[in-house]
């Protein structure tokens, strides 16, 4: 699956493009080789999911702290979760890229890659040496992924960010939350995952089957706002179809109605009901003994908040197991608001296999798909920084000596 080698000058030259993990050739990417340089955490799950998929990533890392991600929330000289969970299957190296010893082994490892991902601030690969026309002069056929905030262009195009400003000026903040109250938030970055990560394995996939066919490259521009702006279907058919917005929590999947939202169980838990479908919200009523409420299920205003309040003092009656055990073989979308740690032992994720331990009992997710002919497994753990330099160099052809030169200088770093 790898493209074809675009040879030239440089340690390169004699190199192994494409090579792979030998052990993992049945997988869909085997043979893609990725030069991941982005920290932290959208980037990452991006390259993560490739390199899950079989595609050999490998991390380049400066040779002073790396990825932040490695002591994020750790204890002095451990690893955190963090980065265990989003590292998995992937190589490290280790270079000083404001040298230019460094840059070039970068550009000899480029010769032989398919892919780039970066989520540096606009220019800022670039101005090390390693942007899309460095690249894609030594190798035409590469994959060059931007990842930013607000994109390559635009107004905003250099200003800093995080996932709730990204949300929010993708109109998507304003639209979570309760009736009444402040825009809610999520401990899942929707922009950063969603806009980020996701959005940029599905564009870098399509760019590397066109090069498949065509031998040419293509550089993906990836904004983490536009991908949350991109997904805001709901508000956005309401704005079209209606010429406007509902104030937050009194829409169709905010709580404005009474057969969808989260309700309140006497021992402090919560349900989760989305009897959207009429035939859903007849069998709650008839499970509940609740006819009477039949005709309420899209009621608004003062009658629907009634209607809610009604059901609401009906789920405060009795604990959540009782409404599990109540609504267990009920078709009707009842179910509970479950806590991450009752998630993880649930019956239907472990047959699904989502959950991934290692040796040590560490958890992780595993991939969220199952690919017929390949079966997920944990080929390589998360590297230490600069873990396989004098592997992945050596693949690019650097005999041993010049290796041992650049890790002398600095220039890269290795453990």
């Amino acid at each position: 699956m790898s493209l074809p080698h675009n040879g030239g000058a440089g340690p390169s030259a004699g190199g192994a493009p494409g090579a792979r993990r030998e052990d993992d050739g049945d997988a869909p990417l085997a043979g893609v080789r990725v030069l991941d340089l982005t920290r932290l955490l959208p980037g990452p799950v991006c390259t993560l999911h490739l390199a899950d998929l079989g595609a050999d990533v490998i991390k380049v890392e400066d040779t002073g702290p790396g990825d932040y991600a490695r002591t994020l929330g750790a204890k002095r000289g451990e690893t955190s979760a963090f980065f265990r969970m989003v590292n998995r299957n992937k190589r490290s190296i280790a270079l000083d890229l404001k040298r230019a010893s460094a840059r070039e082994a970068f550009l000899a490892l480029a010769r032989a890659a398919d892919v780039v991902v970066e989520s540096f601030r606009p220019g800022v690969a670039a101005s090390l040496g390693v942007g899309y026309e460095a690249l894609r002069a030594v190798r035409p056929s590469i994959v060059y992924a931007s990842i930013t905030g607000y994109g390559q262009t635009g107004p905003r195009a250099h200003a800093a960010g995080h996932d709730i400003n990204y949300l929010g000026y993708a109109g998507v903040l304003d639209q979570t939350g309760t009736r009444g109250g402040p825009p809610a938030l999520a401990n899942v970055q929707i922009a950063d995952l969603l806009g980020g990560a996701l959005t940029a394995a599905v564009a870098i996939l399509a760019a590397v089957v066109g090069a498949q066919r065509t031998g040419r490259g293509r550089y993906v521009d990836v904004a983490m706002a536009d991908g949350a702006l991109a997904h805001n279907i709901f508000a956005l058919h309401a704005l079209e179809q209606w010429g406007g917005t509902l104030p937050r929590g009194e829409d169709l999947l905010t709580g404005g109605v009474p057969c969808y939202g989260v309700y309140p169980t006497q021992d402090g838990r919560w349900l989760a009901v989305g009897a959207l479908e009429a035939k859903f919200w007849r069998a709650l009523c008839a499970t509940l003994g609740r006819p009477d409420l039949v005709p309420l299920q899209l009621a608004t205003g003062e009658v629907g908040a009634r209607a809610r309040a009604d059901l609401e003092a009906h789920f405060r009656t009795a604990p959540l197991a009782h409404w599990m055990a109540l609504f267990g073989t009920v078709d009707a979308c009842v179910t509970p608001v479950a806590t991450l740690g009752e998630a993880l032992e649930d019956p239907q994720f472990a047959a699904r296999a989502m959950i991934a331990t290692d040796a040590d009992g560490r958890r992780a997710y595993a991939p969220p798909w199952a690919v017929t002919g390949h079966r997920f497994r944990v080929v390589l753990p998360p590297p230490a920084q600069g873990e396989h330099t004098r592997e992945v160099l050596g693949e690019a052809g650097y005999d041993n000596n010049t290796i041992e030169r650049l890790v002398d200088s600095g220039a890269a770093g290795a453990t």
